[in-house]
């Protein structure tokens, strides 16, 4: 597994062998926090395998050991714990608990299981195995870049710094609004992934990506926003490596990571010959379509040659008649992960959430402290430093940074004055990492 490893040899054989699904209201368990830190060595693992380039061990253990559905079940059900438990729990006056780090966990889960994801749909063999539930996944891609261009028409993604006197249950709020902003940028990869099998998918995956969701045409919505960039203080950022970056006037020409995966994917879906034959170009289609000819530029172009045929394809999209909507009798398979959760669980969101406040998410002091030192042991400053995309940086404003917690060893700062102005926001967890590394 490369020069560094986090898992010994056999280790993530049985990891993998291990993964399960776990219900809603099993979420914070104990067992369901050992599946957690399991999932994040191996996410840890599957990056440094693909950095290093010494093949890919975790992608090949998924694929034979039948695991890519079992990880699509337990995002999407993450992803429904947010949407019915969390809100509740952030709504109950009266649960004030001794550290919100649990809680944490939970809501962070949705980001661990997305990221592995990303790394591993890079190949084909692994979209291939999501058997039935590819279509669970291209829905839930779906929702969240449908989240992105939200977002994008009223005000843009949520801004890093908290709010005054906010409770840890409001920072804890705005901590996962920031994370679903960047949960919402890997789901544009994975989508971009399943984009490159489109020849092979099965005729209820493309139907569902064409037709039900006019995947195309969300696509060139996301182009129109640009979600990923934003002006603050007058000058351009972009979304790059986990942070905001100040884009230089001589690289804001420059095709971004993101940017390239939404011309990908369209690229897939306009041009394959079999999205090509089951594509209904409608009206309010062409015209959407036909927008993408002012981003298809000469400067695009250099960087981007294969768009080229794309550009020929909208050309001849200008002087086609439209087609009216099919109205063709098909039978075909639907997602049914969402559903499935949704009725075994309906009018029990309540209970689950007052039944994981009593048991869940008010541990003991003695029990933090064990939790933290877990952690501490699962999160490796050597393979954080090999999995980082770059250099750090500040965790304050963004800037590389140099000096890191000398209390805690997890955050980055650039200057004194940074670290400063952060430590209200670090507090609770540079003292609860402090007390882990103590208790070993």
């Amino acid at each position: 597994m490369g020069d560094l490893e986090l898992l010994l040899p056999g280790e993530a054989d049985t990891l993998v062998h291990q993964l399960r699904s776990f219900r809603p209201q099993e979420m914070g368990s104990e067992g369901w926090n050992q599946q957690h830190e399991n999932l994040e060595k191996l996410n840890m693992q599957a990056i440094l395998d693909a950095t290093v380039s010494q093949g890919e061990p975790i992608q090949e253990l998924l694929v034979t050991y039948g695991k890519i559905p079992t990880l699509v079940e337990e995002l999407i059900a993450v992803e429904m714990w947010k949407l019915k438990v969390f809100p509740v729990l952030c709504k109950l006056e009266d649960f004030t608990p001794l550290n919100t780090f649990p809680i944490y966990m939970v809501v962070h889960h949705e980001a661990s299981i997305i990221n592995l994801l990303e790394t591993v749909f890079f190949h084909k063999e692994v979209c291939e195995s999501a058997d039935d539930t590819l279509l669970d996944l291209v829905d839930y891609c779906h929702r969240k870049l449908t989240l992105l261009v939200g977002q994008t028409s009223h005000g843009g993604p949520p801004k890093e710094e908290g709010l005054q006197d906010s409770t840890p249950m409001q920072e804890l709020q705005n901590q996962a609004e920031l994370m679903e902003f960047e949960i919402s940028l890997k789901a544009l990869s994975v989508l971009r992934y399943i984009t490159d099998c489109v020849d092979s998918l099965s005729l209820s995956t493309l139907s569902r990506m064409l037709s039900t969701h006019n995947l195309p045409c969300l696509l060139v919505e996301l182009l129109e926003h640009s979600p990923w960039r934003r002006q603050e203080g007058g000058k351009l950022q972009q979304f790059e490596g986990g942070c905001w970056q100040a884009v230089t006037p001589s690289k804001q020409q420059k095709l971004s990571k993101l940017e390239g995966q939404v011309w990908i994917a369209l690229y897939n879906l306009l041009l394959s010959p079999e999205a090509r034959a089951r594509y209904c170009l409608t009206s309010f289609a062409k015209g959407q379509l036909l927008k993408l000819q002012a981003f298809l530029t000469d400067t695009l172009l250099d960087q981007f040659p294969n768009l080229a045929d794309l550009k020929g394809f909208l050309a001849h999209l200008a002087l086609v008649e439209t087609q009216p909507p099919k109205k063709d009798l098909v039978l075909e398979q639907i997602p049914e992960i969402w559903q499935r959760l949704e009725q075994e669980n309906k009018g029990k969101w309540q209970a689950i959430a007052k039944h994981q406040l009593q048991h869940v998410f008010s541990p003991s002091e003695q029990d933090l402290r064990l939790q933290a030192r877990r952690w501490a042991e699962t999160y490796r400053l050597d393979v954080l430093e090999a999995v980082a995309p770059e250099r750090p940086r500040c965790a304050y404003c963004s800037a590389e940074a140099s000096k890191r917690c000398s209390r805690c060893q997890k955050e980055w700062y650039c200057c004194r004055e940074c670290q400063v102005k952060h430590w209200e926001k670090h507090r609770k967890a540079c003292v609860l990492a402090a007390q882990g590394d103590r208790a070993k």
